[in-house]
């Protein structure tokens, strides 16, 4: 299944090893889930990482980012005109549309109202039961 990582997700995910984000990680990480991308994402993913209020170390960064960029789905979306709360949101809306992904987010309200956007836990509900 392709999916769209929202970099709220991700963040969680590496702070908390045994959270459900984590759980759609390992999901990634293991070759269920296929992640979908474009460059604008990958540098918001390493730019949010980086915070040093995160802690995250650079070979964790270095070791996710790489992973993604090596066993995801690479694409340029077609832009959306479809304006958003926050613009900086809007390009893992378009990707999702482009791929035809489920869209992860822990920030539902900063999307459109649309079936490919979707949380964590109703994630979970409808496709891992």
């Amino acid at each position: 299944m392709l999916v769209v990582i929202d970099t709220n997700i991700i963040v969680s995910a590496l702070w908390s090893k045994n959270g459900a984000p984590a759980q759609i990680l390992s999901l990634v990480i293991n070759g269920r889930l296929i992640p979908c991308y474009d460059h604008r994402i990958i540098n918001e993913y390493r730019d949010v990482l980086k915070r040093p209020k995160f802690k995250f170390s650079e070979s964790e960064i270095s070791f996710l980012l790489d992973w993604i960029t090596d066993n995801g789905y690479s694409v340029v979306a077609d832009p959306i005109d479809i304006e958003f709360i926050d613009e900086d949101d809007k390009k893992f809306f378009e990707v999702a549309k482009f791929c035809g992904a489920k869209l992860i987010t822990g920030n539902i309200k900063h999307f459109p109202e649309d079936e490919a956007v979707i949380t964590v836990s109703e994630f979970f509900e409808k496709y891992y039961k």
